[in-house]
């Protein structure tokens, strides 16, 4: 018999499900938004964060530490990218910088798996190991608890850049107008890398969310690409409330379908729920 303290612990599971998911989203969006690249590498970039973390882990170090270090070594790996193969893409414009960016992106990214599938053959978690906590009868998962915590000051840190600093406003400046930035003296360009290197830590965070409860293997790069894409997709491609908002939702729809059907259901439930709700409201995808 399903009870009430049952579907709170799944209810929350499902947020922090959801709280990957925006993180990927968010980690999408800021791309695309501000400069028209569709990363379709955010899901190795995700991969990558856990793999680091793990590599610091087994040398002796606490999951904190790892987690700080795989964040800056993703960011800077993003960096990298951003000023060798993104400054090919960024010299196009319209659909043929968009074009330029898949292609370039989804090669970075076959290229990244087949190295790393060499060195990092097995699949990797990194538990919490925070144990339960009852709340009015219904036990729920640390690590869930964990998660949304972390996630909802990361989220809320980043919109808080976003609208109340100096660079975050020149951020949203580019986002509307970039002539208009131009004029006020704010360099693109530059926003843009910085941009794509906290896209990148943001993807990395989400990888090392997932890993927190759940196993993380580089073909899981794929996966995460395609999450990524859903959630800004149904969350209107350029809005980073609305990015966050699908993730919430679509992680709670995934984890109860997950309770009552099983995992492969859920993922078709996943899908359908995203078609629907583009069919109900197609200014998603404007």
């Amino acid at each position: 018999m399903v009870t009430v303290s049952t579907l709170l612990g799944v209810a929350v599971d499902g947020l922090a499900f959801g709280v990957f998911l925006a993180l990927l989203g968010v980690g999408i969006t800021l791309v695309f938004g501000l400069g028209e690249v569709l990363n379709l590498a955010i899901g190795t970039f995700a991969v990558m964060a856990v793999l680091v973390a793990t590599v610091v882990v087994e040398s002796g170090m606490g999951l904190v530490v790892a987690a700080v270090v795989a964040l800056v070594a993703v960011a800077a790996f993003g960096l990298v990218v951003d000023r060798t193969i993104l400054s090919l893409v960024y010299r196009s414009e319209g659909e043929e910088r968009i074009l330029l960016g898949i292609f370039t992106t989804l090669g970075l990214t076959v290229f990244l798996d087949g190295v790393l599938i060499n060195y990092f053959p097995s699949r990797y978690t990194l538990p919490l190991n925070v144990g339960t906590v009852s709340v009015g009868g219904a036990t729920l998962t640390g690590g869930s608890l964990v998660i949304l915590v972390v996630g909802a000051v990361v989220l809320a840190v980043l919109f808080g850049f976003l609208r109340g600093t100096f660079l975050g406003k020149a951020t949203r400046t580019v986002f509307q107008d970039e002539t208009g930035a131009r004029l006020v003296g704010v360099n693109p360009r530059r926003i843009r890398t910085l941009i794509f290197v906290l896209s990148a830590a943001v993807a990395g965070l989400g990888g090392l969310v997932f890993a927190a409860g759940s196993a993380v293997a580089v073909s899981n790069g794929f996966q995460f690409t395609t999450f990524a894409l859903i959630i800004s997709i149904v969350g209107g491609v350029r809005s980073l409330v609305g990015a966050v908002t699908a993730g919430v939702l679509l992680g709670l729809v995934n984890q109860f379908a997950n309770f009552f059907v099983g995992s492969y259901i859920a993922t078709i439930i996943l899908f359908v729920t995203a078609i629907v709700v583009l069919l109900a409201r197609p200014e998603a995808i404007s």
